[in-house]
């Protein structure tokens, strides 16, 4: 099952840019979206129900009840058992998150919330990764394989990001949320990047449209896709895709053999 998560910054900007094209072209089973900045009665019919000869996609919303933003959707070609909200008001709310439940694993698509300047939503996004990291626990208690993608608005460690030092102190490397990305790993959580990629730098997949900086490759890598420990010998890879244009963001990729 080849799985990928975009945060696409507005779907109705990228689909002018080509997403469907891209999407179906790609046809992966999964696509996880992030930041949709939309309600499906907002949308196109073919973004809402994409579909070829060959493919035809399943797809489901997690929207904000603020207009134009946050949001996370899931396009599936298997049609999950279930399909539910985190169940916290104060998340779902901002349209944070959306938990697909298939045979063999949870999937949890997640848009993590940016804690701003100067911490200003700090406890707030404290508040989310904790009720997350609760979430993923009480999977694995259950018995339950998951995969946890999207945008964590987190650089966990100094070769995440290309310049560490002259970013010390802002909102994506504040030392609470390195910290909670520590607590996550060290509760036998892996990030499938990592694992397969440890110690390589230069690896990002969001880069400000500031200064040519996705041209330099001055970025962060804040997308993630983490699974349970026992559900690592199903993974066989985990990518970056900055070769996918279109937003400030790129995809990843992870392929699991079920």
């Amino acid at each position: 099952m080849r799985i990928l998560s975009w945060n696409v910054n507005g779907i109705r900007a990228v689909e002018k840019r080509g997403f469907l094209d891209w999407f179906l072209k790609e046809a992966p089973d999964v696509l996880c979206l992030n930041e949709t900045k939309a309600e499906p009665g907002q949308l196109s019919p073919k973004l809402i129900n994409p579909q070829t000869e060959k493919n035809s996609y399943h797809s489901y919303w997690a929207s904000a009840k603020k207009k134009g933003y946050s949001g996370v959707a899931i396009y599936s070609k298997v049609e999950p058992n279930e399909v539910r909200f985190m169940g916290k008001d104060e998340f779902d709310g901002e349209g944070r998150t959306l938990i697909a439940e298939f045979d063999d694993f949870s999937l949890i698509a997640a848009y993590f919330p940016n804690s701003q300047d100067a911490g200003k939503r700090l406890d707030y996004k404290l508040g989310f990764c904790d009720a997350m990291l609760r979430l993923c626990n009480s999977l694995v208690k259950k018995g339950r394989h998951f995969l946890l993608c999207g945008d964590y608005n987190i650089a966990h460690t100094p070769i995440d990001l290309a310049r560490p030092k002259a970013n010390e102190g802002n909102a994506g490397y504040l030392p609470e949320e390195r910290a909670w990305m520590d607590t996550f790993t060290g509760a036998g959580h892996v990030d499938t990047f990592r694992h397969f990629h440890p110690g390589e730098t230069d690896h990002y997949t969001w880069w400000s449209y500031w200064g040519t900086a996705r041209e330099r490759n001055v970025g962060w890598r804040i997308d993630y896709h983490c699974v349970d420990r026992d559900f690592l010998p199903k993974v066989k890879y985990s990518i970056i895709r900055p070769d996918v244009a279109g937003s400030d963001h790129c995809p990843v990729e992870i392929k699991l053999e079920l």
